[in-house]
């Protein structure tokens, strides 16, 4: 029977949580579509998110780049197969490195910070004085981070693609003898519109399940500081989770 028992109460926890996000998901779009912008405020956490995260996502992509140049020449050269380098570094990380890893990354860093401050607002009560205060909180904390990270991420992940093509091109040219004018011309002709475009549309879906899933455990949170850790453990996983299995959606889409 405790069997039976637990398996009940985690199908409605399951639901639950489902109504929860929906109902949740059913608010952003409200405010998102009536918004009241408190344009300073906002303006500085547009920025802010970005140059905290253009580090790691640099240092990411330019090493993530490498590692795929010396690991496609180790196959390919099986092959006599090397000229096609310069087109499987490009392909892969428009198409897919270049948005995951930077969704990754930014789950990591900027979602986890956006659950941890909302969390500790709503444990220290901030966020019952924005009530008493007539605020909406919703305008004033949730619709802010989801379109800074909507805008955000499509702009780091064209910075992640590039810095990763770079990095390709440095081992090809350095490490294994390529022709520079030729890696860059290969890179360039081979690159095409659709391939950017996937790119993108993943970036802006990944940007937008890490501003809901951060703003949600955050709001939803527990009690004292182990609520606060507990929500942006759950923030970073969900995140990631989500992201990884949207990429496959999308890449079929896109297939």
């Amino acid at each position: 029977m405790l069997l039976f028992e637990l398996i009940g109460n985690f199908f409605i926890e399951a639901v639950r949580s489902i109504g929860k996000i929906s109902y949740f998901m059913f608010l952003i779009f409200k405010y998102l579509f009536f918004p009241r912008f408190y344009i300073n405020s906002n303006f500085n956490y547009l920025i802010k998110i970005l140059l905290s995260s253009i580090p790691i996502v640099a240092l990411t992509a330019i090493f993530s780049g490498m590692v795929l140049t010396l690991q496609s020449y180790t196959g390919f050269s099986r092959f006599s197969a090397e000229t096609a380098i310069p087109k499987i570094v490009v392909l892969t990380l428009t198409r897919e490195l270049g948005p995951v890893l930077a969704g990754l990354m930014v789950a990591g860093r900027v979602g986890a910070s956006i659950a941890a401050e909302i969390a500790t607002m709503r444990v220290t009560e901030q966020i019952d004085a924005l009530k008493t205060l007539n605020t909406n909180f919703y305008n004033y904390l949730v619709t802010p981070r989801v379109i800074a990270l909507v805008i955000i991420m499509p702009l780091l992940v064209t910075f992640a693609d590039i810095i990763g093509v770079y990095g390709g091109y440095l081992i090809s040219t350095l490490r294994l003898g390529f022709n520079e004018t030729i890696y860059i011309s290969n890179t360039i002709n081979f690159i095409s519109f659709e391939d950017y475009f996937s790119g993108m549309v993943k970036s802006i879906v990944f940007g937008f399940i890490i501003a809901i899933m951060s703003c949600y455990h955050g709001l939803y949170t527990g009690k004292g500081s182990f609520g606060v850790g507990s929500a942006t453990t759950n923030a970073v996983v969900s995140s990631s989770v989500l992201i990884l299995v949207f990429n496959y959606i999308l890449t079929e889409v896109f297939f």
